[in-house]
């Protein structure tokens, strides 16, 4: 049996029989929300510190139920009042953060990369929130784990991403996990939110959206970034929904049992219609409370020394 590494930055660097591990230990964490008593001792005497260089509610507000749930002591840094901007440098707060005696960093940041730089410098263990346009694993582990309660396996699967591939962590995550486990990954966006090359990562591009989902089992929606519309990579918001949004009339495409998926926040209207979000179709709030049983099972991961 392997031991778990000390860190959890990507999916891409996760052997097989560690995204297991993790997708069955979120399975026995779940079953904490129908106890009377949802905490558990697991984590008692360990301290989290969430540094979040970027807003976040549903990541961080999760990964702190998760260690509250665990047990364990919760520091919420605001970065906007840290040494950072009196001039200090990130690796120089962490150390301190080391020194003070947390355990466990969870680190979001806009720059890919920097949660790995952090891992590469202090001994205790680093999870990734979410990196710029690199990875956000944990969000992968949900939508993995939420997929997998509704069926045994994912082993050819279709499961098709619809959205801004090209900005989205979510969906290099979502591709790396599920292309692990055997899934049939298509992509669907604007040629535009397409990137170049990635169809080496064994995904299929298409940019028809009615072909995209004819065969899909699970069609996860990625946010449309509002900001970055004024790039230009589309001509407006109606103009998306009207050609890329799930509403009833594009989801009659998708066979009758495809389930809709959606990281949040949705801006509805754009990506999915109310009509859709309001409908027995989705499993968006089933997501988030697996995003606290997934993150109960990456702290427990990073701070147990557990074997895989």
């Amino acid at each position: 049996m392997a031991k778990l590494g000390k860190d959890f930055i990507a999916i891409r660097d996760l052997p097989k029989a560690h995204l297991n591990y993790l997708l069955s230990q979120a399975k026995h964490f779940k079953t904490f929300f129908s106890r009377p008593n949802k905490q558990s001792p697991a984590l008692r005497g360990k301290t989290i510190a969430n540094i979040f260089f970027e807003p976040s509610t549903r990541t961080r507000s999760a990964f702190e139920m998760a260690g509250k749930m665990l047990g364990a002591g919760i520091m919420n840094l605001q970065m906007s009042a840290t040494s950072i901007n009196k001039g200090e440098t990130i690796i120089d707060t962490v150390k301190n953060l080391h020194a003070l005696g947390v355990d466990v960093l969870v680190v979001r940041h806009h720059i890919a990369g920097v949660p790995k730089m952090i891992a590469d410098h202090i001994p205790i263990p680093v999870c990734n929130a979410g990196d710029g346009y690199n990875e956000h694993p944990t969000q992968g582990l949900l939508d993995i784990f939420t997929m997998l309660e509704h069926c045994k396996s994912l082993k050819d699967k279709h499961v098709t991403i619809v959205g801004d591939i090209k900005h989205s962590r979510v969906a290099r995550s979502n591709i790396y996990g599920l292309t692990m486990l055997g899934a049939k990954v298509t992509v669907c966006g604007p040629p535009s939110l397409i990137p170049m090359g990635i169809e080496s990562l064994g995904v299929k591009i298409e940019t028809n959206l009615k072909k995209a989902i004819t065969k899909a089992d699970f069609i996860n929606v990625l946010r449309i970034q509002i900001e970055r519309q004024q790039s230009g990579h589309f001509p407006s918001l109606r103009e998306y929904n009207e050609v890329f949004g799930i509403t009833s009339h594009s989801l009659a495409y998708a066979p009758p049992h495809t389930i809709v998926m959606h990281p949040g926040p949705i801006n509805r209207g754009v990506e999915l219609s109310s009509e859709v979000i309001d409908s027995d179709r989705n499993v968006i709030l089933d997501q988030v409370t697996n995003g606290i049983a997934v993150r109960m099972a990456v702290l427990f991961y990073l701070l147990t020394g557990a074997e895989a």
